[in-house]
């Protein structure tokens, strides 16, 4: 069998765990990671670490309760916890506002990328380019794979998007050289004393162990057409997944922390990010960073304009035909609200940070039903959960109420 084969083969068996991996390392992961390390070092490697653990907890947990019950996470919540259906609708309501709010700032940072790629290509650092013509341009063609799509071709096209991200990543850790024992000297955890810092290990943890993630993880476990019989599949996929988060998170990290930190420079925007790299690793690694960053965001967008209409065939336990109408309004009135970020004063990285830290509010609604539904009597008599994955929820549980409070301490500075 050739090489190529056994990779397409592997990537196959993982691929609700590559949907998601595409879903979270983003525009705003990769900011909120360069952010860390370029003002703390790598004193909040523990947050990411923590994070990225209860990420395979969360994801174990919801993906066995959709192969368990052969139900979608929040039809199951609505029909199975006493009061689910406000619970569901808070949900619902709670992760749209999220995620529009997101794909605004994802969108803003996309098109500056690219305007900022073009630049460097053509040489002409005053060349002007209205990003809302950018942004158009990207939602048609979003909105016209999405149209003639199905989950089997966003899988391959996340496919490219991950790899390249990776890739990109990777090149750059080698091109720009950081300083390997500055990396290692700031591993000594700590929450440093510093305005922002709470919203910062919030936005870490909004945008590693998202609730919407878990919701998401069901619906995905559902569409691959997994059973009970894939229970140890389920737990490979999640596994993969969650590694290659605070794999790729902990690359970003490593980068700031062992060249911006190492040189006193701050980090606040994206394009910051690329004009402070330019001068380590010259243009190769500026560019090289903006296609990884680019198809960072551009993985994130293809689950989020699906988010809205996925959690409604959720909450009403109806096929979720992506070609029907109702999906196809969604998914249009999901892309106009790329437009956003064109008219709203507020930076698109400052948006990323928000909607992160908003994530994080959320997790508690998440995580709490999926331990009780996971324990409830009868439900599940030969597959209840063992103490381990008990004792992980709580401290998932534990992970999210304190995290929630960080980011509304982050939200009153």
């Amino acid at each position: 069998m050739k090489k190529s084969s056994k990779i397409l083969i592997a990537l196959s068996a993982i691929g609700p765990g590559l949907f998601l991996m595409g879903y979270n390392i983003g525009t705003g992961s990769v900011t909120t990671m360069a952010k860390a390390g370029a003002e703390h070092g790598m004193t909040l490697f523990w947050a990411l670490i923590i994070s990225c653990v209860f990420t395979y907890i969360l994801m174990v947990a919801y993906g066995q309760l959709t192969l368990l019950s052969g139900q979608t996470a929040l039809f199951h919540i609505k029909n199975h916890i006493k009061g689910g259906k406000i619970l569901a609708i808070y949900i619902i309501i709670a992760l749209i506002i999220g995620e529009l709010l997101a794909l605004m700032g994802i969108m803003g940072i996309v098109s500056e990328l690219i305007r900022e790629g073009i630049r460097l290509i053509s040489g002409q650092r005053n060349l002007s380019i209205d990003k809302g013509y950018i942004i158009f341009i990207l939602a048609i063609l979003l909105y016209l794979l999405l149209w003639y799509g199905s989950y089997q071709k966003f899988e391959k096209i996340l496919t490219f998007f991950v790899i390249l991200m990776a890739v990109c990543f990777i090149l750059v850790f080698f091109m720009v050289r950081p300083s390997i024992s500055a990396i290692f000297q700031g591993m000594v955890p700590g929450i440093p004393d510093t305005p922002g810092s709470l919203q910062l290990i919030a936005a870490m943890a909004g945008t590693t162990c998202s609730a919407a993630v878990f919701i998401i993880r069901s619906t995905v476990v559902a569409e691959k057409g997994w059973n009970i019989s894939h229970l140890r599949t389920e737990k490979r996929d999640a596994f993969t997944s969650a590694f290659m988060m605070l794999f790729l998170s902990a690359i970003v990290m490593a980068v700031a922390a062992g060249t911006l930190n190492v040189m006193g420079l701050k980090l606040d925007t994206t394009l910051e990010m690329i004009s402070l790299f330019e001068p380590l690793g010259g243009k190769s690694a500026a560019f090289i960073l903006i296609l990884g960053i680019t198809g960072a965001g551009l993985s994130t967008v293809f689950p989020i304009v699906l988010i809205a209409p996925w959690l409604i065939a959720d909450y009403a336990g109806k096929p979720r035909d992506i070609k029907s109408p109702l999906f196809r309004y969604l998914i249009f009135a999901g892309l106009l609200f790329s437009f956003g970020t064109v008219f709203l004063e507020k930076s698109p990285p400052l948006l990323m940070v928000f909607s992160q830290a908003f994530q994080a509010v959320i997790l508690p609604a998440v995580s709490i039903p999926v331990f009780y539904l996971l324990n409830k009597q009868n439900t599940h008599p030969l597959h209840k959960p063992g103490f381990g994955m008990n004792a992980g929820l709580v401290a998932v549980i534990l992970f999210s109420i304190i995290t929630t409070w960080f980011a509304i301490q982050g939200f009153l500075e």
